[in-house]
């Protein structure tokens, strides 16, 4: 561009190359890098920094924010800098954030740490998808936490405690756990809550954990906390029971059944006689609002 542009044009050379005009006059107005900013004549010395930031980390100060420190030498008598000053200092010294002298609660996450093999399981319950449609065989696989190899497995086609509490007590007894040797870990699913789970793992000295607490959730009809059951999957949550409870009949009769509305009869006038139907086609009572049956006006 510089070699053809004196001899044909800018504007010649620019549409000969596929050059924008704006870049190339932008170019040639490319000034050099100005000087550095000069220093402030009412700026800190170093020796005035190093003044303030000994304040701000005195011990009487080291809690504050700015703003408080600024001001309570002022009601002292006595000015160093401005807020924004000390905000600055601060910054170049990586310390803006909170000064206040609190606890920070730091929620602890809970880990298993395992330094040999057959000291820290993990084992669950996933579903593979079968031949046909709406078939699953469920997969129940243990894992070794240290060295990633799966002890024991086994394919079967539902989910129970009776086969879980089977598939553990052959793996224990195939590697040889003693007790108090092995801790196995699993989540809240029902067959790793269930009672023969639990029962099966407290004979062998098995210690297990869990990965979060027992989900309590409010039910409609027994009005307070009640942990689920172990009940068929078949059977609605909010109808699920533990063992010991009364009859739920009288209690859900409200939520399946609706109690039909009390039929109100219009008054006789005073000058006739009691109302009659009409002659002709009788006529069916109309619905009202969630399916409730309403007479006819």
């Amino acid at each position: 561009m510089g070699e053809l542009a004196p001899t044909v044009g800018t504007q010649a050379a620019c549409r000969a190359l596929g050059v924008s005009r704006a870049t190339v006059y932008r170019r040639r107005r490319r000034r050099p890098p100005g000087a550095a900013r000069p220093r402030p004549a009412r700026a800190l010395s170093g020796a005035e920094r190093h003044t303030v930031l000994d304040l701000l980390h005195d011990p009487r100060f080291v809690d504050l924010a700015p703003a408080e420190v600024s001001a309570t030498l002022l009601d002292e008598g006595h000015y160093l800098c401005s807020q924004r000053t000390m905000y600055r200092l601060l910054a170049a010294t990586a310390e803006v954030r909170e000064r206040r002298d609190q606890l920070r609660h730091v929620a602890p996450k809970p880990e298993l740490l395992a330094t040999r093999p057959n000291e820290g399981w993990s084992w669950d319950i996933t579903k593979l998808l079968g031949p046909a449609k709406w078939t699953y065989y469920y997969l129940y696989v243990i894992l070794d936490i240290f060295s990633r190899y799966v002890v024991g497995w086994m394919v079967a086609h539902q989910e129970s405690a009776a086969l879980a509490t089977r598939l553990i007590a052959a793996t224990c007894e195939k590697h040889e756990i003693l007790p108090d040797q092995l801790t196995i870990h699993a989540d809240r699913g029902s067959s790793m809550t269930s009672k023969p789970v639990a029962l099966l793992l407290a004979d062998l000295g098995v210690t297990r954990t869990h990965s979060r607490p027992p989900c309590l959730q409010r039910q409609p009809v027994f009005r307070g906390p009640v942990q689920d059951a172990q009940v068929s999957a078949r059977v609605p949550r909010p109808l699920r029971q533990p063992r010991g409870r009364p009859s739920l009949l009288s209690a859900l009769l409200h939520l399946v059944h609706h109690r039909a509305p009390a039929w109100r009869h219009r008054p006789a006038h005073p000058g006739h006689g009691p109302l009659r139907p009409r002659p002709g086609r009788a006529r069916s009572p109309r619905r009202g609002l969630g399916g409730r049956l309403r007479p006819a006006s």
